[in-house]
């Protein structure tokens, strides 16, 4: 008798327009088939935005840069910014402003909020996820090796919580896990399963 293996109830034809190998990870995880494609847009945002809606901006944003290239397909498009003492860090541009920022996160909480943004056929549904998490008190050593080993500059904050530094320096999370990785899978898989 042959085995049938149960499918789960995914859109068709998915695109994950982001350049994390993460995010892909992530999706992949959960069983979801897809293409992948860069939005590369400009991560610019009005002043006047709250800081906990800038992510899920940005990710409208890549959203709406993506549509025309795909009107048929299913978009899935996310952002993830760290937020410390209400500025937001982004990806650093070298490795001083790394140093600076690890420096900066060094024994402190901070927030990481990823916006995720879904669109078909003119239907569009986006929402934010934020985990709060504590480094430990980082020496210079430790952060100096982890930028020289790991090069933290495609990442929000200079760090991914998956490496190294993830590993031996984060305290104390609240929230998701993989929220912090780039994509709140758990929620995302919500709505991908409930999409009509």
């Amino acid at each position: 008798m042959e085995k049938k293996t149960a499918k789960l109830n995914f859109p068709e034809k998915i695109i994950l327009a982001s350049a994390s190998p993460r995010r892909a990870q992530l999706l992949k995880s959960i069983g979801v088939n897809f293409e992948i494609h860069d939005p590369s847009i400009k991560e610019d945002w009005p002043s006047d935005i709250q800081t906990e809606r800038v992510a899920e901006y940005l990710a409208r944003q890549k959203s709406e840069a993506m549509v025309k290239h795909f009107p048929n397909h299913f978009l899935i498009t996310a952002d993830t910014i760290v937020v410390f003492a209400g500025k937001i860090l982004g990806k650093p541009k070298d490795k001083d402003e790394a140093f600076k920022m690890l420096t900066m996160l060094s024994g402190k909480f901070h927030d990481v909020i990823t916006g995720v943004c879904l669109q078909q056929g003119g239907k569009i549904e986006s929402f934010s996820d934020r985990s709060r998490v504590q480094f430990k008190d980082l020496s210079k050593e430790e952060i100096v090796y982890y930028i020289d080993n790991f090069a933290p500059y495609d990442k929000a904050g200079a760090y991914g919580i998956q490496e190294w530094i993830g590993m031996i320096g984060v305290h104390y999370l609240e929230g998701s896990y993989f929220n912090i990785m780039g994509l709140p899978i758990h929620r995302l898989y919500e709505a991908l399963v409930n999409w009509k």
